[in-house]
């Protein structure tokens, strides 16, 4: 038996939804910890190019990739070894000729096509890595989490690479050691969007650059046409059709860490209690979510705010700088996190959880450091690629798709609360019940042909 099919144990035939239209088989991978994994890309241009390069610096073998733009196949290509990887432009010919083949993928897509490769992946036995947001809408997050349940052998990330981080660590070893008391209240802004939103639809059409799949970028979204830097490569992101905010870019970095403190399960409510403008063809310019979560056994229910773009009068959208950072003659950085306990609060600077410290400088000297609880990470990336080569269990790489969709699921939310233009009032299974027909919203059936070719949970 040659090495090829070494590497893989098959089962015949499948009998789930979508996998009999394209006959893939299930595939439970076992691991052979003396060849190098081979691995797949779904998208090289951008963010890709980071996982380009880590996998390529741990050794991985790149079989194919697909990327809709061919003026960024180059950058597979070029990296020694991989000169010879098959290219396409369309996601789904990768999976159709080289599923067999294939160890680990990675998707670095817009929002909107985030799901239905990962589906595919995760529910073919592929170990995937899944840029933030994890995905475009609620219902996909809550598909993707019950997937990786399903497909026990799986190993899963999400890119939000701080929480590789210590900062949210030393958060933890702060709360757990009473610093702050029970938390009331999480406050998170950021200084996004540097991209447009508020605006509408742009009219007419430019020609499709000859290098570019216009289908196969708009994916599942309906079709519209192609118009010059208006979405491919960096605009989509404020297109409700497309991409999910400043919230869904961001919130998987700067809300990380709340989701360790509190294990918050789905939040009870979602509402805006600020918006520049009603959410049209893009996201509002400005805009304040505010979340309640649920007491639980553990802990008292809390609130969430969110704070991106700025108000009406051009000012940035973020909390009041408090007493405590005032006695020390601070402001507020301009990205972070204000959490609210009890006992005392604690502010954390920038995207990813950096630098927190108790305020005011008397209480965090009074207090000391706290006793480190928590291990210390080897790297994002790292923490993937060991889990993958099954040297630790698949839970190792920590930001995994349990981990990660019901995170996802929330974020998703208060950009769906934004949507409906309302506050909205989940169950503890996280189904909208105050207004049912917006549970509509929080999906979308995917245009033809653009759904996971497999799907397994």
């Amino acid at each position: 038996m040659n090495n090829q099919v070494n590497r893989r144990k098959f089962i015949t035939q499948l009998g789930l939804a979508g996998a009999s239209t394209l006959g893939f088989p299930s595939i439970v991978r076992g691991q052979n910890l003396n060849s190098k994994l081979q691995v797949g890309f779904v998208a090289t241009g951008g963010r890709a190019k980071i996982h380009l390069k880590r996998s390529h610096d741990h050794g991985l073998q790149c079989v194919a990739f697909a990327e809709i733009d061919k003026r960024a196949w180059n950058n597979a290509t070029e990296l020694n070894g991989w000169e010879q990887a098959a290219s396409y432009s369309d996601w789904r010919e990768m999976f159709q000729k080289h599923g067999k083949e294939l160890d680990v993928v990675f998707v670095s897509t817009p929002d909107h096509t985030h799901y239905a490769p990962s589906m595919t992946a995760v529910s073919m036995g592929i170990h995937c890595y899944t840029e933030k947001p994890l995905t475009w809408s609620v219902k996909e997050a809550q598909m993707l989490t019950a997937a990786y349940k399903a497909n026990p052998k799986v190993v899963t990330q999400m890119g939000n690479q701080g929480h590789a981080g210590a900062g949210w660590r030393m958060v933890y070893d702060y709360y757990k050691a009473g610093a702050i008391g029970d938390i009331k209240e999480l406050h998170t802004w950021t200084n996004r969007p540097v991209w447009p939103q508020g605006g509408g639809r742009p009219a007419g059409s430019d020609p499709v650059p000859p290098e570019v799949n216009w289908d196969a970028w708009v994916g599942p979204a309906p079709m519209r046409p192609y118009k010059e830097k208006a979405y491919h490569r960096f605009n989509w992101r404020g297109v409700v059709d497309f991409g999910s905010g400043a919230l869904g870019d961001m919130a998987c970095h700067t809300t990380d860490g709340i989701y360790i403190l509190t294990e918050p399960g789905y939040a009870e409510s979602s509402e805006p209690i600020f918006m520049t403008e009603p959410v049209g063809d893009q996201f509002p310019a400005g805009m304040i979510v505010k979340a309640t979560y649920r007491a639980t056994e553990k802990r008292p229910g809390f609130n969430t705010f969110w704070y991106e773009g700025k108000d009406k009068d051009g000012n940035p959208n973020m909390p009041e700088t408090p007493e405590e950072l005032k006695v020390d003659k601070r402001e507020l950085p301009k990205t972070g996190n204000l959490i609210v306990g009890t006992k005392g609060k604690l502010l954390v600077q920038g995207d990813y959880w950096n630098s927190p410290r108790l305020i005011p400088e008397t209480k965090r000297r009074e207090f000391g450091k706290p006793k480190e609880l928590l291990a210390r990470s080897p790297g994002h990336h790292e923490e993937f690629f060991i889990a993958c080569r099954g040297e630790k269990p698949r839970e190792f790489s920590q930001s995994n798709f349990g981990y990660a969709g019901p995170m996802t699921a929330n974020i998703q939310l208060g950009n769906l609360s934004t949507r409906a233009g309302k506050k909205l009032v989940l169950n503890k299974e996280g189904v909208i019940i105050n207004d049912p027909a917006i549970n509509k919203l929080a999906s979308r059936e995917p245009r033809d042909g653009w759904g996971p070719l497999v799907t397994k949970i």
